[in-house]
């Protein structure tokens, strides 16, 4: 595992950020990091690189502890890391911020740089404080794509782009982990998710809500529609391997992850004149997740403020 956390926690003041937190994530995949506003997924990032400590628990990056101010240097050598807030110097142009970090990295790609500027089409002689959210973006993605580190972290790496610029980020992302890097990126675009990620980790409230790889996830979960003649037995049908129940009129809707036999078995036997089976899409899954946890994950905690970005300090290279 290039990433694992046990038990993580991370308070501010009387906030919980991040609660309880287990993540494992595997040598060269590409795992997608979900949640709502104030979820934890920026304060997670941030305690995964040393830019916060934890208040409690332990992870590490490449076996290392990131409690450690030691390690945290090594992790974030070895770490390409696109941030939320995307802030470099503002006095520099964007020529001038790649001449200065170039020599910064041994495995820089200038192939991979160039390529990255003809995609992005960046005027590099303008200042990075006349750059708008999305040249921001671009540049900001061109540092880290080009370093050639084995692991990326990616922040919203697609906020302010267009959807011609969205797709080269996209296809930049693949190529990295083809080449070899893990790719960790928090997104609020689930599409991009089921574009280029093998795997999902869906936070809510700083806890661990749902994870796996889609291919597993979309086998396992199914939603199951119950027509009755007579008023729908909604609370008959909270079966094992019923995640959530709901009803309208004379239908229940299930969303399950198991014993579909048995569910939709126990269904006719209290009379269902109707019994659907569908798959279920990941946007479908977060929504779920977010809004009330399946049985099997974990319950929700408190709703935390949103993530203080002034607490911890911030690399901009």
């Amino acid at each position: 595992m290039i990433i694992e956390t046990h038990d993580l926690v991370k308070m501010y003041r009387r906030s919980v950020a991040v609660d309880g937190l287990n993540l494992a994530v595997p040598e060269g995949s590409i795992t997608g990091f979900l949640g709502p506003n104030g979820s934890g997924k920026t304060t997670t990032i941030k305690m995964l690189l040393g830019l916060v400590r934890p208040t409690s628990g332990e992870g590490f990056v490449f076996s290392e502890p990131i409690a450690e101010d030691r390690a945290s240097v090594a992790i974030r050598s070895r770490t390409a890391y696109v941030s939320e807030d995307k802030r470099l110097y503002s006095y520099m142009t964007a020529r001038q911020i790649l001449d200065f970090t170039r020599p910064l990295y041994p495995n820089w790609s200038r192939r991979r740089e160039r390529e990255l500027l003809l995609r992005f089409n960046l005027p590099l002689d303008r200042k990075f404080s006349g750059f708008s959210k999305g040249m921001r973006t671009k540049l900001a993605l061109v540092l880290a794509l080009a370093r050639s580190a084995p692991l990326l972290i990616l922040d919203e790496p697609s906020e302010g782009l267009d959807p011609i610029a969205t797709e080269h980020m996209l296809v930049a992302v693949i190529q990295a982990a083809a080449e070899g890097a893990t790719v960790f990126f928090s997104t609020h675009q689930i599409s991009q998710v089921e574009r280029v990620a093998d795997r999902v980790i869906i936070l809510q409230s700083g806890r661990l809500v749902l994870e796996g790889s889609l291919e597993d996830l979309r086998a396992r979960y199914r939603r199951i529609h119950l027509a009755f003649p007579m008023r729908a037995p909604v609370e008959e049908m909270q079966l094992d391997g019923v995640c959530k129940a709901s009803s309208q009129g004379h239908v229940v809707s299930l969303l399950a992850d198991g014993h579909l036999e048995e569910i939709t078995g126990h269904a006719h036997a209290m009379g269902a004149i109707s019994v659907t089976v569908e798959p279920v899409g990941l946007r479908e899954l977060f929504l779920e997740s977010v809004d009330e946890p399946c049985s099997t994950g974990v319950p929700a905690c408190v709703e935390v403020e949103e993530e203080p970005h002034d607490l911890s300090s911030h690399d901009p290279s």
